[in-house]
């Protein structure tokens, strides 16, 4: 599976802001930087965004977005937020423990390749996200992202020092 480059796309001086319009999605925004400060990845992108909606509404336009549906996007599955929240993360034993996919599961996480969609997740370094973008908010699904990869960061020692690891209870996936 080949990915479209961009139409257009835009970026920070500092690269670590980025905007790609018509590539797969008709607006991706993107925050990003190494190092696994999430807090400022995701208040960089708070940020932006209002800028973004701003220059926009500026010129009579709007993002698309419903009260039961939230955000209408090209692809369904990321109706709601539209928010996904990756790491890339090295997990050489966890990866290889037959338990990893129910674990993934049970924090309500995904794994993919660094390639990005719909890429293979081959070798040790995986991308890590929030497999729901319906039913929470985008400050939630951060902190969800963050504690599920605390927990994946305190197996994969457990595993590495030859210690057993548990799968946590499922958490539910969508607010009642």
């Amino acid at each position: 599976h080949s990915v479209s480059a961009p139409d257009a796309q835009g970026h920070n001086h500092e690269k670590n802001f980025l905007i790609w319009i018509n590539e797969e999605d008709h607006t991706r925004v993107i925050s990003m930087e190494k190092g696994g400060n999430m807090k400022r990845v995701f208040e960089r992108f708070c940020k932006g965004l209002k800028q973004v909606e701003h220059l926009i509404q500026e010129r009579g336009w709007e993002f698309m977005w419903n009260e039961r549906l939230g955000y209408i996007l090209t692809c369904p599955s990321n109706l709601g937020t539209g928010l996904r929240a990756g790491v890339h993360i090295r997990l050489p034993f966890l990866n290889k423990d037959p338990r990893f996919k129910k674990i993934l599961e049970n924090l309500r996480l995904q794994k993919r390749g660094t390639g990005g969609v719909d890429t293979a997740a081959t070798g040790d370094t995986v991308d890590i996200s929030n497999l729901d973008r319906l039913g929470k908010s985008e400050v939630e699904l951060v902190q969800l992202v963050i504690d599920g990869v605390n927990y994946l960061i305190e197996c994969e020692k457990r595993l590495e020092r030859g210690q057993d690891i548990k799968i946590p209870s499922p958490i539910p996936p969508f607010r009642k």
